[in-house]
């Protein structure tokens, strides 16, 4: 059966297909024996853009158009950065990279000029790390005995002269072996006033001739006066004779603890009876700058360890009122007692 050319024509135009040149039909063989070699010879192409680079190089090759060159291969003039690595020296590299890296050299500012620490402890030394404050107030002793009535010791009194008022300052507040007196206050009529003498330690070894230079303000015939010391303080410089292998000097003398006999009479009426409260309202008394007792122990401390003596001095000052109160409360309180009510009317110092 023979066709002719022009039937064959139109029956591919009819299917809507276009008959491949020569060129083509060669061109799609050898397409087909590269991808068959690729094959073979298991080449890894890492990503689609290589594969379609190489695809695009073999048609141009076909075609008979020379491959572009590579973008790494292609001669271009070398960046600034490059020329720069290349003749900057070692030092200008270590600067770039600490540039990019964001860092900055550590500049040594000087430093601003400090106060001298004021380490001036008061009073004069009297031993190797013990000192001595001792101040002269005028107010003279009273002229009579005081009557121990108001702390329900009927029948019994005392001379004025013999009353030691005594208050510590230790480094903690629970008592006990490890708790150390750093400051020993004590007040008494001597003279025409009175004579408030304070024992400071600047260093822990001396202790014992804190404790040395305690004993000899006591007498046989000292009568002691303290604000909770039969508790407290009293307990504590036993334990500390005790420890530093001395006499007792305290145990054997009479001692007048004003806080029992305060709180009998007081309780209820005012807010508590705290030595401050009783100042406050009952002495007219009212403390200005001072230093609560509870912050003593980390004042003394802080010297230890080379701080400032500003507070310690503020130490001072509280243990010194407190001696001084300590005797105008005795007094007050022999008043009321003696007048038979709860409160006196306050009558102001000459």
């Amino acid at each position: 059966m023979s066709i002719s050319l022009e039937k064959l024509r139109a029956l591919k135009r009819e299917a809507g297909a276009v008959a491949p040149s020569l060129c083509e039909a060669r061109g799609a063989r050898s397409r087909d024996e590269r991808l068959r070699g690729r094959d073979a010879l298991d080449l890894d192409f890492e990503s689609s853009e290589d594969a379609l680079l190489l695809t695009n190089n073999s048609s141009r090759k076909i075609k008979g158009t020379p491959p572009p060159q590579p973008l790494e291969a292609a001669s271009s003039p070398p960046s600034l950065r490059e020329r720069e690595g290349a003749e900057a020296p070692a030092s200008q590299s270590i600067d770039t990279l600490r540039r990019l890296l964001g860092l900055r050299e550590k500049t040594s500012s000087p430093a601003a000029p400090r106060k001298p620490l004021d380490r001036d402890l008061p009073g004069e030394e009297i031993s190797p790390g013990l000192r001595l404050i001792e101040t002269h107030l005028p107010m003279p002793a009273p002229d009579f005995d005081l009557s121990l009535a108001f702390a329900k010791r009927h029948g019994e009194s005392v001379d004025p002269r013999n009353l030691l008022f005594f208050d510590t300052e230790t480094t903690g507040l629970a008592g006990g072996t490890g708790t150390r007196a750093f400051m020993i206050g004590a007040a008494d009529w001597h003279g025409d006033g009175l004579r408030v003498r304070q024992l400071l330690i600047s260093t822990l070894g001396a202790e014992a001739a804190m404790l040395d230079a305690f004993t000899g303000w006591l007498r046989a015939d000292t009568v002691l006066s303290s604000y909770n010391g039969r508790c407290y303080d009293s307990p504590l410089l036993k334990t500390r004779y005790r420890l530093a292998r001395k006499q007792d000097p305290i145990t054997p003398l009479d001692h007048v603890d004003l806080l029992f006999p305060t709180r009998r009479r007081y309780r209820g009426i005012w807010e508590n009876c705290r030595l401050a409260t009783i100042e406050r309202e009952l002495l007219r008394i009212v403390r200005e700058d001072d230093l609560p007792g509870s912050e003593a122990p980390a004042a003394w401390l802080n010297y230890l360890r080379g701080g400032s003596t500003r507070n310690l001095r503020r130490v001072a000052a509280h243990n010194h009122q407190d001696v001084v109160t300590l005797s105008l409360l005795m007094t007050r309180l022999v008043e009321v007692e003696a007048a038979g009510e709860e409160t006196a009317p306050f009558v102001e110092a000459p």
